[in-house]
């Protein structure tokens, strides 16, 4: 990571008062509850847009939804009262008049607003039989000369007023260190434009006052030389906190977890009822060579969703057991961990494995018991929830901590389990695993300090899932399926978004869905699962539908991963508009894991407009026309940015601000072939780089 001392450049100007004991102004508190503290910080406060007040338009040269700015005498002033309280003022520019509306107004407004007053007004026009109209347009006297550049308007919060952040934003400017942190002689990558790209003074003087000429297009896009400096400066950044992160683990120490042959990994995959394909086999070696180095390992395992992840985790933790270590896996909600339980312990009680098991619910005596298993070590592989990180969980040897869909846990939360071997003074290698594949720009910019291993194909004899989008409209129908499903033998599940009514959101409950499909199916067992139930209930209703008891089973999106049921052969989710596209990708994936032709059902509510919202149409286009995990995380990116679909990932980190991963790969990947020989040959400015870009957060790669 960044070595301590940073550069004193970069740390310290402050916007808030040196003095401990005087109290922060309004606007101070709202600049630092933005995250706004240095100087340098507030220099990339990019403006959100501009305002043109740079020439006067006169109003008979205007039309109807221009804006404008004019230069007039105020002829008349006055407070209507109906239809609503409103300030009206009309001004007169010599050529033609406007009326000025203002609902929202202070008495100082008004005196400025005084009949004989020369004003600048400026604002959207609106032209009607009574003549021009502006409602709550900017004003200002009519002094000085006008402004040589376009006026920015920044992104900002209640009690920031844009007067106060632009003066802020101009004094930082000044003080700020904005000397190159990169070699002259560094090769810049081609803009768009075909301009040479400006230094980072040159670029940030520019985005905070461009001048009239400049393409308005070229700045909304992102795409003039300025933007791309920045964005660029942005993404080496990234690679090289990333890069040094990786070079710190390096140094660390962690067990060397040798293969032996015929120990108890070889005995595993001998006696497993299935052949590992050849992608298994193959990231099961790639994580076998890296345990085998003493330092720790930090890889991430991605495959869709029934590619096999949780035999390469027992085969990795074999490796660690065979070696007299334990291994820990943990899993987000303790139905996806109590599904790797039970399998786990089919695969490894026949070996003589002594699986632990825990989570926050269990009881007293129960906990206790599995607590001092784990610490005596007699317990070798420990499956569980958030509980397995908690202070009171002693480890007597951890040397591997397996984190299943690792984007649902944060930082803190990753970095306490590796935390579990301090006194030891080693790390334990980690395994972290994501039914969520990783599109390739978003793995060579935010995981470009890991070990990527892919699982990218299925075992033999998954059958492709057939989606179809259905109109809610058309519910007797998808029920009469589920009717024919049951009567040859197999089961359903139902999922809806909500437990409870909401008014807001006109969303059929689950509670609701279970009382109508009992109902009509009354020859069938129909179950009901939601995150409110007791562990207890929710045990006995998964038991129910495993054991293919249960024929439908009504659930919210706790059964989104882990559960596996290869007799169940369709899946509808209701409301389907309202899920995210990775979302609806795990739940289909809940089907199709048997032999039997499998159908995922995306019921669909029609808004009052009519029509759906362009973004769920995209989405529902795109699980239609793909079962690939790689296409749905791609075409998920691009509708919702890297920062909603990295999720818990990032907690504390800095997401990218101005880099766009769908239109500036080529940017990403001169940064990735900058960082390696700039942290070599250049290791100071490197170091200035990070500190000026990240600050602080660059820890947070750690984990």
């Amino acid at each position: 990571m960044v070595a301590k001392p940073l550069s004193e450049s970069f740390s310290r100007t402050q916007v808030t008062p040196a003095g401990p004991s005087k109290p922060l102004s309004a606007p101070q508190k709202a600049l630092r509850k933005m995250g706004l503290l240095r100087d340098i910080d507030l220099a990339l406060h990019i403006p959100l847009r501009y305002e043109d007040e740079t020439h006067i338009v006169k109003l008979r040269d205007t039309r109807d939804g221009d804006a404008v700015q004019i230069e007039a005498r105020v002829t008349h002033s006055e407070v209507q009262l109906r239809p609503r309280r409103q300030l009206c003022v009309t001004v007169d520019d010599g050529t033609d008049t406007c009326v000025l509306r203002f609902f929202s107004f202070y008495p100082a407004q008004q005196k400025a607003l005084a009949v004989g007053q020369v004003i600048r007004a400026r604002g959207e026009v609106r032209g009607g039989f009574s003549g021009f109209t502006m409602m709550h347009p900017a004003f200002k006297p009519a002094a000085g000369e006008l402004p040589a550049e376009l006026t920015p308007v920044y992104p900002t919060s209640a009690g920031l007023p844009q007067a106060y952040i632009r003066r802020v934003i101009a004094g930082a400017m000044a003080r700020a260190d904005l000397r190159e942190t990169l070699p002259a002689k560094l090769a810049w990558p081609e803009s768009p434009r075909g301009k040479k790209i400006h230094s980072l003074r040159e670029a940030l003087l520019f985005l905070h006052h461009p001048t009239p000429d400049v393409s308005l297009a070229a700045l909304e896009d992102r795409t003039h030389p300025a933007w791309q400096r920045l964005k660029a400066e942005e993404l080496l950044a990234q690679q090289l906190s990333q890069r040094m992160a990786k070079q710190e683990r390096d140094t660390l120490r962690a067990p060397a977890l040798i293969r032996r042959h015929g120990a108890w990994h070889d005995k595993l995959q001998q006696t497993l009822p299935f052949q590992l394909t050849a992608a298994q086999a193959r990231v099961g070696q790639e994580i076998a060579n890296d345990l085998s180095r003493a330092v720790p390992m930090h890889r991430l395992l991605q495959g869709d969703v029934g590619a096999g992840k949780t035999v390469v985790a027992a085969l990795a933790a074999m490796l660690a057991i065979d070696a007299g270590w334990q291994c820990a896996l943990m899993a987000p909600t303790e139905i996806l961990a109590q599904q790797h339980f039970v399998k786990l312990v089919g695969w490894l009680a026949p070996l003589g494995v002594r699986v632990a098991w825990l989570t926050g619910s269990q009881k007293k005596k129960e906990r206790t018991e599995m607590l001092s298993l784990i610490e005596s070590g007699e317990a070798a592989l420990i499956v569980g929830t958030h509980a397995v990180i908690q202070a009171q969980v002693k480890f007597k040897n951890l040397a591997l901590a397996v984190i299943d869909e690792q984007h649902r846990f944060g930082v803190a939360q990753r970095l306490a389990l590796r935390e579990k071997m301090e006194d030891v003074g080693m790390e334990p290698h980690l395994l972290m695993m994501t039914a969520t594949p990783i599109p390739r720009t978003l793995a060579m910019s935010y995981y470009a300090d890991l070990e990527v291993s892919v699982i990218d194909e299925l075992p033999p004899g998954r059958t492709p899932v057939v989606t179809k989008v259905i109109s809610d409209s058309r519910r007797e129908d998808v029920v009469a399926r589920i009717g024919a499903q049951l009567a040859e033998g197999r089961q359903v599940y139902w999922v809806c978004p909500l437990i409870e009514e909401s008014e807001a959101l006109d969303l059929t409950n689950a509670t609701a869905t279970h009382e109508a499909l009992s109902a009509v199916l009354p020859g069938s067992l129909v179950g009901l699962l939601h995150s409110r139930m007791s562990v207890l209930e929710k045990r006995d209703v998964m038991a129910k539908f495993t054991q293919g008891v249960m024929g439908v089973l009504v659930s919210t999106t706790v059964i989104e991963v882990g559960v596996d049921v290869p007799n169940a052969s369709l899946m509808v989710i209701e409301h389907a508009e309202r899920f995210g596209l990775s979302q609806l990708h795990q739940l289909r994936g809940r089907v199709g894991r048997g032999a039997a032709a499998s159908a995922c059902v995306l019921l669909y509510g029609t808004p009052e407009g009519g029509r759906l919202s362009e973004t769920a149409r995209e989405r529902l286009r795109a699980m239609v026309d793909t079962n690939d995990g790689f296409e749905i995380a791609r075409r998920d990116l691009e509708i919702r940015g890297p920062g909603e679909f990295l999720g818990a990932r990032q907690s504390g980190a800095a997401l990218l601000r101005f880099a766009d991963l769908a239109t500036d790969e080529n940017l990403l990947e001169w940064a990735r072939q900058v960082a390696p020989w700039m942290l070599e040959n250049e290791p100071g400015l490197a170091e200035r780089h990070i500190a000026r870009w990240l600050g602080g957060k660059s820890e947070f790669l750690k984990a």
